[in-house]
């Protein structure tokens, strides 16, 4: 949150000095597979490996027997209602944007005519982002520490950045950086690495993400495709906890111990607990470099952008969760419906990761502008959940 709010204000007092910030070369000219390492390119391709390392190991942790997504059944209605993460707000964008084109809200371009409708059309991306990040913090004020709708959040959140960012390779590439999937298999070479690490039984996260990290972060990056998921693919083969059931108790002991697991001696668990601080910390900077945009005018994108993400969201998370619950795809154990549409009102939450697309969406200066501003506002979801919570009755530990 202070990391968003720095940035702001650098960049609307100073915003030449927030650039040279954001984009200083701490190694000179060094590059990467062609790309040049910046501050940005710190935060956003690598420092980020870790955020959504962390987030994988929730996820994995939930899907293990006795979490909210185990068995896997349960697990179905999140990535259900991913699918209406991202139909909803592109609906929700599509109905206003052919509703209002005509009208000539969306101004004029510079020659003085209305923008094309298949400029203004570019946007339909912009609204399926979630900020993973701000999402889950503002999940955990919501719903409390351990709640089944933070996990649910959380696998509906990476699942729907992933399909943003295949939006992004497809229909917002760079055309002098298009889109190569073969480099994957490089990232299929890390998947691989790191089973045969779990089945020789290696008890440290450490080779995990040294030599599988690397590998699928590369063929990301060469594929042409955000390098930030690389250890998604990777940390699900970290050895987690045994069950209390399969821990040894000494035969013929007198008043036998109570059988306890340690969780921080497995290496999943290991990986979240030696980079917390780390993570946590590194979270400023992802928002200072981020979320840095200069007020610009406000216009009807602003506000297509911001409704497609309030509403198309949370009427499509929770419509989709509904219909899932319907069809045989029951909700996380502890979780009602309720929370399911509370976690699609906060999944809104487009913030630094929408203005990411809005920047790839549009090349028009005014409506990438006023898309930004729609992204921006999409912050004060995070101040309206905590109340709106309270309202219905959701509260931290409380009965729902």
């Amino acid at each position: 949150m202070l990391g968003v709010v720095a940035a702001l204000v650098f960049a609307n007092v100073a915003p030449h000095a927030y650039h040279d910030i954001v984009h200083w070369k701490l190694l000179g000219d060094f590059a990467i597979f062609g790309h040049k390492v910046d501050f940005h390119f710190l935060i956003n391709d690598i420092f980020m490996v870790f955020f959504f390392g962390v987030a994988a190991k929730e996820i994995t942790t939930a899907a293990l027997p006795g979490g909210s997504l185990n068995p896997f059944r349960k697990a179905l209605n999140p990535l259900f209602a991913t699918l209406g993460g991202v139909v909803g707000p592109v609906a929700f964008f599509f109905v206003v944007l052919y509703g209002l084109h005509s009208s000539g809200v969306f101004g004029t371009n510079g020659g003085g005519l209305l923008h094309p409708l298949k400029d203004v059309a570019r946007g339909w991306g912009v609204p399926t982002a979630t900020d993973i990040a701000l999402a889950w913090l503002v999940a955990r004020a919501v719903f409390g520490a351990g709640h089944p709708a933070i996990n649910f959040l959380l696998l509906l959140a990476v699942v729907d950045d992933a399909i943003g960012l295949v939006i992004i390779a497809i229909f917002y590439g760079d055309p002098l950086h298009p889109a190569n999937p073969a480099w994957l298999l490089l990232s299929v070479g890390g998947m691989g690495a790191a089973f045969i690490l779990r089945r020789m039984g290696v008890s440290s996260w450490i080779p995990y993400v040294a030599i599988g990290g690397p590998l699928a972060w590369s063929g990301l990056l060469l594929a042409n495709m955000h390098p930030a998921l690389a250890l998604v693919f990777i940390i699900p083969f970290l050895p987690g906890p045994k069950p209390v059931s399969a821990i040894d108790v000494p035969l013929g002991a007198k008043n036998p111990p109570v059988p306890v697991p340690h969780p921080h001696h497995s290496p999943l668990d290991a990986f979240e607990h030696q980079l917390k601080a780390f993570v946590d910390f590194g979270l400023f900077f992802f928002a200072f470099a981020n979320a840095g945009v200069e007020f610009a005018s406000i216009g009807a994108m602003t506000w297509l952008i911001l409704g497609s993400l309030v509403v198309g969201k949370t009427i499509g998370i929770g419509g989709l969760a509904f219909i899932g619950t319907k069809i045989g795809f029951p909700l996380p154990t502890g979780m009602t419906l309720k929370d399911a549409i509370m976690a699609g009102f906060v999944a809104a939450l487009g913030l630094t990761v929408a203005l990411f697309v809005a920047t790839a969406a549009f090349v028009d200066p005014q409506l990438q502008g006023q898309a930004k501003m729609g992204a921006l506002f999409s912050g004060l979801v995070g101040l309206a959940a905590i109340p709106i919570a309270r309202a219905i009755g959701i509260r931290p530990g409380g009965r729902r």
